[in-house]
C-alpha cells in the first residue's frame, strides 16, 4: 500500500499542473478521446435499440475445448466483459446457496450480524447493501478452488498481454485467490442500487507514479495508442491506504450467480468500453474542473461516474443478460459499473464475488495474507475486521482445500 498526501488538494494541483504540460494540447487530446468513446456509445446504443445482446455470452463447454468462437473473442476484447453460463451445473450452484444459507442459519448471522458503513461508496447513491461480510464457507472456498473456476479465469487472463516494456508482469496460467464476500437480497426487496463509479483507486489514478506509467499513453497526448489490456505496470500499482484499498491486481473483477436473474432485478450493469478510461482520466484535466478537483474524485472512496462530468459515457449503462445458477459474470478490472434499481425484487438475487487475479509478487503476498486470515477465520485485509466467522461450526480447515485451493492462499509449502 501507499499513503496519500498529507495536502490532497496541493498534490493535485501540482499533479495536474504537471500533466498538463505534459501532454501539451490536453483539450485536443481529450477531444479524440470523446470522440471514441461517442463512436462506442453510439453502437452499443444502437445495438441495444435492434434487440442485440450487448454483453458477449460464452458457454463454459467452448471455453473447457478451447473452443470459443472467434467472434466471440473478439466481442469480449472490445466489450470487456463477458457471462460465462454453465461455469457450474445449475443443481451445484443451487446446492452451494442452500448451503450458505445452512451455515449463516446455524451460526446465528441475523443474530449478531450489525451493518457497518465503511465508507467505500461515500458520495455515490447507494442502498443498505445486502453484501455480507463473509468469506471462508464452504460454497466459497469449493468455487474458488474448482477447475472449471481456473479454466474461465485462464482464459481472461488470456485476453491481457502479460508481458510488455520488457517485464513480464504476471502469470496467466496461476491463480492467487482474492477472498471476497456474498450478496443475498431477498424477493420482494426494494433498492436504489449503485450509482455508476470503478474500482481500485480513485486520485491514485492521476497521483501515482505506478499509475502515471499505466497510462503513460494518456498522459502523454496519445489517448489513441492506449492499450487497456496491457499489463505493463499495473502490479507495481499500491493503491492509497484505505476502506476502498485493493491490494490485489484483477485482471478480471467477476461474481457467480446462485440464483436466476433478470436484467431487471437490480443487476450489474457496465458502460462496456475498456477504453473509456482515457476519457476519464483527460476529463478531469480540462478547464472546466477546479485546479484542486478531480471531478469529484476523492481519497478513499469509489471513483464516481456521472452525469455532471462525463456525459458522453452515461447512454451506454446496459445490465447483463439474465444469468442462472452457475454462470459467472466477469468486467474489466478498469470497467465502469453500477447496479441497477429495484423495487419488489422477484425470486433472490444471490452471488458470491470471486475475480480473477492471476499470480505475481503483489498478488501472492496478498493471498499469503488472506491464507493467514483463512486459518483464524477472521476478515482478508482489505475488508472491516468483522471476524464474524471465528468460532463458527461448519467453518472449512486447511485439510478441506485441495491442492489448488491450498496454493490459492500460499498455503502450499
Amino acid at each position: 500500500m501507499s499513503t496519500a498526501p498529507a495536502d490532497i488538494p496541493t498534490a493535485i494541483r501540482e499533479t495536474k499542473a504537471r500533466l498538463r504540460a505534459q501532454i501539451g494540447d490536453v483539450a485536443g487530446a481529450f477531444a479524440r478521446a470523446e470522440a471514441a468513446v461517442r463512436a462506442e456509445v453510439d453502437e452499443i446504443v444502437a445495438q441495444r435499440g435492434r434487440g442485440e445482446e450487448v454483453w458477449p455470452v460464452v458457454r463454459f463447454a467452448d471455453v473447457a475445448a478451447g473452443t470459443v468462437p472467434a467472434d466471440l473473442v473478439e466481442a469480449v476484447r472490445r466489450r470487456g466483459c463477458a457471462v460465462v453460463k454453465g461455469t457450474f451445473p445449475r443443481v451445484r450452484a443451487e446446492q452451494w446457496d442452500a448451503e450458505l444459507v445452512s451455515y449463516l442459519d446455524r451460526n446465528d448471522f441475523a443474530g449478531t450480524y450489525r451493518y457497518l458503513d465503511d465508507g467505500v461508496f461515500g458520495g455515490l447513491a447507494a442502498s443498505r447493501p445486502s453484501i455480507f461480510p463473509i468469506y471462508w464457507s464452504r460454497p466459497q472456498m469449493q468455487a474458488r478452488e474448482d477447475d472449471n473456476m481456473v479454466a474461465v479465469r485462464g482464459f481472461l487472463n488470456s485476453f491481457w498481454k502479460h508481458e510488455s516494456e520488457g517485464r513480464v508482469w504476471f502469470d496467466p496460467t496461476r491463480d492467487t485467490a482474492y477472498p471476497d464476500r456474498v450478496r443475498r437480497r431477498e424477493p420482494g426487496s426494494d433498492s436504489s442500487g449503485l450509482s455508476a463509479h470503478t474500482d481500485s483507486g480513485s486520485i491514485e489514478r492521476w497521483l501515482l507514479p505506478a499509475y502515471q506509467n499505466v497510462f503513460r499513453h494518456v498522459f502523454r497526448g496519445d489517448p489513441d495508442a492506449y492499450d487497456p489490456w496491457d499489463g505493463a505496470y499495473r502490479t507495481d500499482v499500491h493503491e492509497y491506504e484505505s476502506t476502498v484499498m485493493c491490494s490485489a491486481f484483477r485482471t478480471f473483477q467477476g461474481w457467480t450467480a446462485l440464483s436466476d436473474m433478470a436484467p431487471t432485478e437490480g443487476v450489474l450493469h457496465v458502460v462496456p468500453i475498456p477504453s473509456a478510461m482515457a476519457y476519464l482520466l483527460l476529463r478531469a484535466l480540462q478547464d472546466d474542473v477546479a485546479d484542486d478537483d478531480l471531478c469529484g474524485a476523492a481519497n478513499g472512496q469509489a471513483l464516481p461516474i456521472n452525469e455532471r462530468w462525463h456525459p458522453a459515457l452515461m447512454p451506454a449503462l446496459t445490465p447483463i443478460p439474465a444469468v442462472e445458477p452457475g454462470d459467472t459474470v466477469w468486467w474489466h478490472g478498469d470497467m465502469i459499473h453500477s447496479v441497477g434499481a429495484v423495487k419488489d425484487q422477484q425470486g433472490w438475487g444471490n452471488v458470491m464475488y470471486i475475480p480473477a487475479s492471476p499470480y505475481c509478487e503483489k498478488n501472492a503476498a496478498y493471498a499469503a495474507e488472506c491464507g493467514q486470515a483463512f486459518i483464524k477465520g477472521i476478515s482478508p485485509a482489505d475488508f472491516a475486521p468483522e471476524d464474524y466467522e471465528i468460532d463458527w461450526a461448519g467453518r472449512p480447515m486447511a485439510d478441506d482445500l485441495s491442492a489448488t485451493g491450498r496454493a490459492q492462499l500460499g498455503l502450499e509449502s
